[in-house]
Formats: structure tokens, sequence, C-alpha cells
């Protein structure tokens, strides 16, 4: 049972009856609580915060390209341990990636430069979805956005799941590029 635990430290005490089970012990769940409980392995409950009810706004998936775009910031690291940041833009119709800016620092007026950059290559879209970051909530990119008649949605604060393809495409940007690879600097992602 102590090799059991420390290989697997997250294990309860089900679980590790059943393995114990498993591999010819014939104990049964009162002997291995006692000793589970005597080691103290047993994990603390982990119990569900009551939070107010708030309205589930549904995730619409656009009809044609260029309806809504979705963008994100993502962090990573680089070789020598600097910090370095992405801005993720993908539309949310075809899931296509149409941005993938990596450096430093990505301030707000960075955000409005790539975007407009997007627009003369792609038409503009109807309606922008973005978390509640710093660079999105400045009055650049929101005067920017009103000056090109876009809608700037936001996500409900600590609700990823409102913005879920850009945070898709997040997981594997980060599990097939960025965990893959070990960047000495900016311009070898390049």
């Amino acid at each position: 049972m102590v090799l059991l635990a420390d290989q697997h430290q997250t294990w309860g005490l089900w679980t590790m009856h059943h393995r114990l089970g498993n591999l010819g012990f014939g104990w049964n769940h009162k002997r291995v609580y006692r000793i589970y409980k005597s080691m103290k392995l047993n994990l603390r409950s982990k119990r569900k915060k009551r939070l107010p009810a708030v309205v589930k706004e549904p995730l619409l998936r656009p009809i044609y390209p260029n309806v809504t775009w979705s963008m994100d910031f993502m962090h990573g690291t680089l070789e020598n341990g600097k910090s370095v940041r992405s801005l993720n833009i993908i539309d949310d119709f075809n899931r296509e990636i149409l941005n993938i800016t990596i450096d430093t620092s990505l301030q707000s007026a960075r955000v409005v430069s790539q975007l407009e950059q997007l627009i003369d290559w792609r038409r503009k879209p109807e309606k922008i979805r973005v978390d509640n970051g710093p660079e999105f909530i400045a009055e650049k990119l929101k005067d920017w956005c009103n000056k090109n008649e876009i809608t700037l949605h936001y996500i409900q604060p600590g609700k990823p799941t409102q913005n879920s393809l850009v945070e898709r495409f997040n997981r594997t940007f980060r599990t097939e590029f960025l965990d893959v690879y070990l960047f000495e600097n900016i311009r070898s992602g390049r």
C-alpha cells in the first residue's frame, strides 16, 4: 500500500481498494480504510461552492465566415526563461486561424494594428468575442471597434466556456507546438 500511495498520491480509498484487490490482496474495504486512515492518506473532500444563479449564454456558431472572430492571449517562456505572449485570433465559423502574434509585450495598440491588418486581408467581422483581459478592455480597442462598427462582445468573468472555440485552439497550440518545441528567442518560432 505504501508503494501504491507513493506512486499515485491522488488515489482515493476506493481506487486504492480496487487496485489492491486486482493485485491479489483479499482485504475488505474496512481493513483498507483503517490502514489508509492510519497512514494519513485520506484526501480532503472538495465541497462545491454555491454560487448565485447566472443566466447562461449559449455559444452561437455563425453560419458563414467573418461573422464572429474570437481573440485570446496565451503565455509561454523561452529557453532563457524570458516570458512571451501570443495573441490568437480565429474565425468562429470554421475555426480558421486568422492570426498568431508572438512577442514579449502585446499592448492594445498592437492588438488594434493586428486587427487592421486582418481586415485589409479579409472583410471586417460583425462581432469580436474576447475575455476581460487588460488589453481587451482598453479604450483604444473600444474606440477602434466603435469607429469600424464592430461589436465587441465580452464574456462573463470566470466563464472561459463562453469563448470555448479559441480556448480549444489554445489547448491544441500549447500541446502540439509550445510544449513540443524549445525556442531560444522569438525569431526562432517564426
